[in-house]
């Protein structure tokens, strides 16, 4: 791959419930990231939604059925994203007129679910979507798991482009699976970007010889109360009294990065809003490969073999009673 492209990640704080307000904001952001000259824009995790803080700062939320979580969960059910969602078409058009992919994290709902989602728009295309396969401890309440049928990547004229989602980054078969779509470009998203999660995203550059957009979020409780607002929550008293416990200041605080495949971090933002850019020379992926090919000569396919199942899991399968070869037939679209 040979080339050069310049990347962006948009740091800066959702409006938390408020998804529909949003979307109309992103609009706004990756124009401005387009008048950078980038050509791939990444937002980070749930940012139209907002990431669940009250389930990570508080002890109370995560008890079986918390009358503040079973509101919070009923206003998301209401404004999540689904299917073809025409809420997204402005924001399409965008991608469609400037040519660009963008990345951005959101809440998804799919039949009765919600789903922490990284959906990835391109031009003409329908979005491609990553549904994180494994929520965090305190995620569980309020996402379910997603399946094979969302490690996809987007090719875009000048490379590949993929996604993952926070702690994802942590699981081998998941970055494996992802090393053999051929990434040029992995969008990394995260709430935050600790040391640690900055650990994690030079490791999958320099493992899987691609640029890493690894894109966080600001976030704090007046964030969150405002987007409460926004969404028309104030009528849900169990709510508002749960999100006026969350600690005051901040709760997500960016860290934003645009890491080289061979780890180095090229660009990094601070703990406010701002559009982090980097110019990406894509020759690099080839030269590092004389040191590490982790898909390709270095794999040792003699010994190890993955398998991924990347077929579409909705719970529910129907058999034909009259099946006499006890073949599934066709499973319920999500």
């Amino acid at each position: 791959m040979t080339g050069k492209i310049r990347a962006a990640i948009v740091q800066d704080a959702p409006l938390p419930l408020a998804i529909d307000q949003g979307i109309e904001r992103a609009v706004g952001q990756v124009k401005a990231a387009i008048e950078t000259g980038a050509k791939v824009i990444a937002f980070g995790e749930c940012f139209l939604g907002g990431y669940p803080a009250w389930l990570q700062h508080l002890p109370g939320p995560s008890l079986w059925d918390h009358p503040g979580t079973r509101d919070l969960h009923k206003l998301l059910l209401d404004r999540a994203i689904r299917g073809a969602d025409p809420r997204f078409e402005q924001l399409q058009w965008v991608v469609d007129v400037a040519g660009v992919a963008v990345s951005i994290g959101g809440i998804e709902r799919v039949r009765s679910s919600l789903y922490n989602t990284q959906f990835l728009l391109r031009p003409k295309e329908a979005p491609l979507l990553h549904r994180k396969l494994l929520p965090a401890p305190p995620e569980r309440m309020l996402f379910g798991a997603g399946d094979g049928s969302t490690l996809e990547t987007h090719q875009a004229p000048w490379g590949r482009v993929g996604q993952l989602i926070s702690g994802e980054h942590w699981m081998p078969l998941a970055r494996a699976a992802m090393h053999h779509a051929g990434e040029d470009v992995h969008v990394s998203a995260w709430t935050t970007i600790r040391d640690i999660d900055l650990l994690a995203a030079c490791h999958y550059a320099y493992e899987g010889r691609a640029f890493v957009l690894a894109a966080g979020t600001v976030q704090n409780r007046d964030d969150i109360l405002h987007g409460f607002a926004q969404a028309g929550g104030e009528g849900r008293s169990a709510a508002r009294e749960l999100l006026d416990r969350l600690p005051a200041g901040a709760l997500q605080t960016g860290g934003s990065a645009i890491i080289a495949p061979d780890g180095v971090v090229l660009a990094q933002a601070g703990e406010e809003p701002q559009i982090v850019t980097a110019d990406l020379d894509l020759s690099e992926i080839d030269d590092g490969l004389t040191s590490m090919d982790i898909d390709g000569r270095h794999s040792r396919p003699d010994v190890f073999e993955l398998r991924v199942d990347r077929r579409k899991r909705s719970g529910i399968v129907d058999i034909d009673a009259d099946d006499e070869d006890g073949g599934e037939g066709e499973t319920r679209a999500a």
